[in-house]
């Protein structure tokens, strides 16, 4: 009997083409738009991830416990006094990290010869922080190397505040914590541009030898772990947290570093959780509709089944097993025509202006999510299965002699 009941319903699908052909194509529009949205979402999750990465923060920082809350404070206080040997240690204790580099954080004034800015700067390891910074754009000049010895790279804001282009000399002034002034004169190298305004207003980036002259110290702030893929981020956090669990370290990751990350991830989670609702309902009405209108021109077929003995259950059945067809069906097109979608629009990219806050546009692109696309063909095939329920039950529970003499 289920065999039977399941072939006559495949059947019915067959033979009612128009209305079934239109609920399909509402499911599959619905499955596609959740496969597309959850699929841009994504990627500008990944992108904006990837830019924070590599133009800023690393994987992974490890700094002296409390460093994030004292170091506009008194940041001589938490210095890492053998930074080689850290680095050294980190390489053995993962396998995941592909560079291992460490910065020197300072704040002071920098001098034009007119004018001052407060800036905010690291010493880095030129070649390592080349490696890293990929989402560095130089839109005036280049990045430091290992054979500049007073050269000086700026953000975009800061040549602005300060009328700067490459080749100009600066000063360098700080105030140490012993009340000593140290200055250094630099040359402008190049002028950077990361995704963010903020930054770029107030960063500049010397060498680490400079860095430490101007501090006099051979210490250093920060290390910052370069893994080989992000999504070994917690991998290699566990095992730096098993290895420095008491040395007085904090491990931190980017996200955590990024304050602007997380909550632009959770806004964009409710926004897309609005849009999983918008289809939803969507669906659910276009299914509706469609059932209801083959349902109505179907009442004396209905009727004649209840008629020559079948139960109203068996009609419930049928009616619902043919929405289970429709459901399976329009999610697999769904699923399929997203997918394809993605392919062909991530393909050609979607140019986008610069978010809130930040300097550069970039290129979207459609990513193509396992648990999206599982998760967008479920919430089609539910609302096919939800929106036919009650159809199913009011044609279930007709007159026989009402349902025979309609139309007539």
């Amino acid at each position: 009997m289920p065999n039977s009941l399941f072939s006559l319903a495949l059947r019915n699908v067959i033979r009612q083409r128009a209305r079934s052909i239109a609920t399909l194509i509402a499911i599959a529009i619905g499955v596609a738009g959740l496969i597309l949205a959850g699929g841009f979402v994504q990627d500008i999750f990944i992108q904006l991830g990837e830019a924070i990465i590599h133009s800023q923060t690393g994987h992974i920082q490890l700094t002296r416990q409390g460093y994030s809350e004292g170091k506009n404070r008194a940041p001589e206080k938490y210095l890492i006094e053998n930074p080689e040997a850290l680095k050294t240690d980190i390489r053995q204790s993962v396998p995941q990290a592909q560079l291992v580099m460490t910065r020197l954080g300072f704040s002071g004034v920098l001098n034009n010869g007119k004018r001052d800015l407060g800036i905010v700067g690291e010493g880095i390891e030129p070649d390592a922080e080349t490696t890293l910074g990929t989402y560095l754009q130089f839109i005036e000049g280049r990045t430091l190397t290992s054979n500049d010895q007073d050269g000086i790279i700026i953000g975009q804001g800061v040549a602005r505040s300060l009328g700067l282009k490459v080749g100009d000399r600066i000063n360098l002034l700080m105030t140490l914590s012993q009340g000593a002034v140290n200055t250094l004169d630099f040359e402008v190298v190049g002028v950077f541009q990361s995704f963010s305004k903020e930054f770029d207003a107030r960063a500049v980036r010397i060498p680490l030898a400079a860095a430490k002259s101007l501090m006099d110290t051979p210490a250093a702030h920060l290390v910052v772990v370069m893994l080989r893929h992000t999504d070994e981020t917690t991998a290699a956090v566990d095992v730096l947290k098993q290895r420095f669990a008491n040395d007085g370290f904090d491990i931190t990751t980017w996200k955590e570093l990024s304050d602007f990350y997380e909550k632009t991830v959770e806004l964009y989670d409710r926004q897309f959780g609005v849009l999983r609702l918008i289809i939803l309902i969507m669906v659910l009405l276009s299914v509706v509709n469609s059932v209801n209108m083959t349902l109505f021109e179907r009442t004396r077929e209905f009727g004649t089944m209840l008629a020559v003995g079948n139960r109203s259950s068996t009609v419930f059945k049928l009616i619902m097993l043919e929405s289970l067809c429709l459901g399976v069906l329009g999610a697999l097109i769904g699923m399929a025509f997203g997918c394809l979608a993605a392919i062909g629009i991530s393909a050609i990219g979607i140019p986008m202006p610069p978010p809130p806050n930040a300097n550069l546009g970039y290129t979207a692109l459609i990513r193509i999510v396992p648990s999206t696309v599982l998760t967008a063909g479920a919430i089609g095939f539910a609302a096919t299965i939800l929106a036919t329920i009650v159809p199913a039950r009011r044609a279930a529970r007709l007159e026989i002699v009402d349902a025979l003499r309609h139309g007539v």
